[in-house]
């Protein structure tokens, strides 16, 4: 199914120097720490003071980095665990993609994703493994083209020799905006074998708003990139609406699906995602007095989270922070944080892009150091396995 490319705003890279941006974590706007108030967007757009509503103290938990699986990575985003136990890993930068051996770190490079057009925070960006892998052997991923995003699918055929083992890219959706912030990125395959992906509105703050656009959401896709059944637009890949740039989505253990939200000066968010349901942007940042917006479950100053990908491990949501440089928890009771969250690593490894299950109570923690936001150290690069509880 072919999809017309929706215009990004032309005035993408002037926003960078005009407003804040919380979008990949390098905002230059006034973000502020965690209890100082500040103007917030409301619901009907007016500005005004409001803080979060009082919260419970957080729950404890722990955080141990395991060991660190590999290291020397360049941009890595996307990160797909294979049924043996191997990593393959996208670079946004490079556009290609590599396997890591689960034990001993070793890399080897697939090849490059033809068509990749990486610019700001565009470039080759989530992947996702399909789930008849077993027979299929199907690599998805979502990347930047010269024209807009799109998700692709290639044939992974380990028997070809290193860096040609990636088939012709398969395009089975474009036409979602690409701009030179927030072109979302994450893709994730669900409990319903339906393929979700996170768009950004591409610096153009009239898409989020719109359903005909397929910037500033949340889509469910088959496989074949079809508007998924059951979607609560008939005909319509949309999922859900009124994103900033969605780059984390997790499912829970009773199949609920929550995704992170980049704000811009003031509020980040994690967010429980009802299908059809309106998540505010660009009106409401944040927790908004209106009931025609659906209400995060938890918000952080920017400067605390930025966040990007998520995962659910033990109760909670693990939320991965680029700005914050911090790793959270936000312990769940139903699609309700059942306690405040609870930060850990903080400042410790860096920026923090990805985080996927590994199962049980062990997590898979990508760092973003080499983005050209960051400040890399020796090895960075690098995935650390670490358990949580």
């Amino acid at each position: 199914m072919q999809h017309r490319a929706v215009p990004a705003a032309l005035a993408a890279a002037a926003l960078l120097l005009t407003a804040g941006c919380s979008s990949d974590g390098g905002g230059g706007g006034p973000s502020s720490g965690a209890g100082s108030p500040t103007p917030s967007r409301t619901a009907s757009g007016s500005s005004a003071s409001r803080e979060p509503a009082e919260q419970a103290p957080p729950a404890k938990g722990s955080v141990k980095v395991v060991r660190t699986v590999t290291e020397g990575l360049d941009s890595p985003w996307g990160l797909a665990p294979l049924p043996d136990g191997d990593l393959l890993v996208s670079s946004r930068d490079e556009g290609t993609i590599t396997r890591i051996d689960g034990q001993s770190g070793k890399k080897t490079d697939l090849g490059e994703v033809p068509g990749v057009s990486p610019a700001g925070e565009g470039g080759l960006l989530g992947i996702a493994i399909s789930p008849d892998y077993a027979s299929d052997h199907m690599v998805y991923a979502y990347f930047t083209s010269a024209s807009d995003n799109r998700v692709v699918r290639m044939l992974y055929d380990e028997k070809k020799p290193s860096g040609e083992q990636l088939g012709a890219p398969d395009t089975i959706f474009k036409g979602i905006p690409k701009g030179v912030i927030h072109n979302g990125g994450r893709i994730a395959f669900g409990p319903d074998r339906m393929l979700y992906a996170g768009t950004g509105e591409s610096g153009d703050t009239g898409l989020s708003q719109d359903t005909k656009s397929l910037g500033g959401k949340i889509l469910r896709l088959t496989p074949e990139g079809e508007p998924a059944p059951g979607n609560p637009f008939p005909g319509s890949p949309v999922y859900s609406y009124g994103h900033r740039n969605v780059q984390g989505l997790a499912w829970d253990s009773k199949q609920r699906l929550f995704a992170s939200e980049f704000g811009q000066d003031t509020w980040d968010e994690l967010n429980a995602i009802k299908p059809g349901g309106n998540y505010g942007w660009p009106d409401a940042e944040g927790r908004s007095d209106s009931s025609e917006y659906q209400n995060p479950v938890a918000q952080w100053r920017t400067d605390d989270a930025s966040p990007s990908g998520i995962a659910y491990a033990e109760g909670s949501v693990w939320m991965a922070g680029l700005k914050g440089q911090r790793l959270w928890r936000i312990p769940l009771k139903g699609t309700a944080a059942s306690a405040g969250p609870q930060a850990f690593l903080q400042g410790e490894y860096g920026r923090l892009r990805t985080v996927v299950s590994a199962g049980g109570d062990k997590l898979w923690l990508v760092t973003s150091n080499t983005d050209g936001r960051g400040d890399p150290k020796d090895g960075d690069d690098r995935i650390l396995e670490i358990q949580v509880r």
